[in-house]
């Protein structure tokens, strides 16, 4: 039987070995920081003089960031669920089933290193926001926890797509399949316009949204929500922190023994 302590050290190999991997394709981290870059520009400049509802005063780029970095996040989970993919493609978990490594080590491995990749991308924004107008008005310590609410979604998310790369088994079919759920759910959300603007539908969709309670965190948390500004409505909204860490713990119990029992069907194939 797999110990805890076993568990952890071939994670930590298989964590290694995607960075490594990463290091050897620069590619991977030239696309997942320029991608994040473009959005701010994009938003900022091209949109963002078009953007309606925001309260006199209240800068649309402080506005803008927090739900940057959220889209950012969810995007970038869906390389785990395509790595993963890729790697069943290539063979290469026939391989390391017969290593004598603990079955969940190659899951946490990719979603831990996948989580350093989100991080990288969230300093690239935070330093391109901060070039565009965008600034932390809270404490430090309430943006360190900002910061890692964002990371902790991430990493539920992250679970998830792995979930969808175990069953489809093609990086090009894990894309088009993630991006089927996950652009609605950024884009319905209060990410880039406040949500009165929203038809009603859209908007009751919006507050109960875990993309929309992720990025009303992050602008309590880095104080992007100044005085003035609308208060919402609905009670994800009003306790955006509690509401994003239910989340975050709802994705980790369902998803987590879903992947692992689906890498486990997989390599018993």
């Amino acid at each position: 039987m797999t110990t805890v302590a076993q568990t952890i050290s071939d994670s930590a190999v298989i964590t290694r070995r995607n960075l490594i991997k990463v290091k050897r394709v620069p590619d991977l981290i030239v696309f997942a920081t320029l991608s994040p870059i473009m959005f701010v520009l994009l938003f900022r400049y091209v949109f963002g003089g078009a953007i309606q509802g925001l309260p006199p005063g209240v800068s649309y780029a402080e506005f803008l960031l927090p739900g940057i970095f959220a889209q950012t996040i969810v995007l970038g989970s869906t390389t785990t669920g395509a790595s993963i993919a890729e790697d069943l493609q290539k063979g290469l978990i026939d391989r390391f089933r017969s290593l004598p490594m603990s079955r969940s080590a190659v899951l946490i491995g990719r979603t831990v290193a996948d989580l350093g990749l989100n991080a990288i991308s969230i300093v690239v924004m935070a330093l391109t926001g901060l070039v565009v107008g965008w600034r932390i008005n809270s404490s430090v310590p309430e943006a360190i926890a900002g910061f890692l609410l964002l990371l902790a979604f991430a990493f539920a998310i992250s679970w998830m797509m792995a979930l969808v790369g175990l069953l489809v088994r093609t990086p090009e079919v894990v894309n088009n399949a993630s991006f089927i759920v996950i652009f609605p759910l950024t884009f319905v959300a209060n990410t880039f316009v406040p949500l009165e603007t929203f038809p009603t539908v859209l908007r009751v969709f919006a507050e109960w949204n875990p993309v929309s309670a992720v990025v009303q965190a992050a602008r309590q948390l880095f104080g992007n929500l100044p005085e003035g500004f609308p208060a919402p409505d609905a009670w994800s909204l009003q306790n955006p922190v509690l509401y994003t860490l239910l989340w975050v713990l709802l994705f980790l119990a369902i998803f987590v023994p879903l992947a692992v029992r689906a890498y486990l069907r997989t390599a018993s194939r």
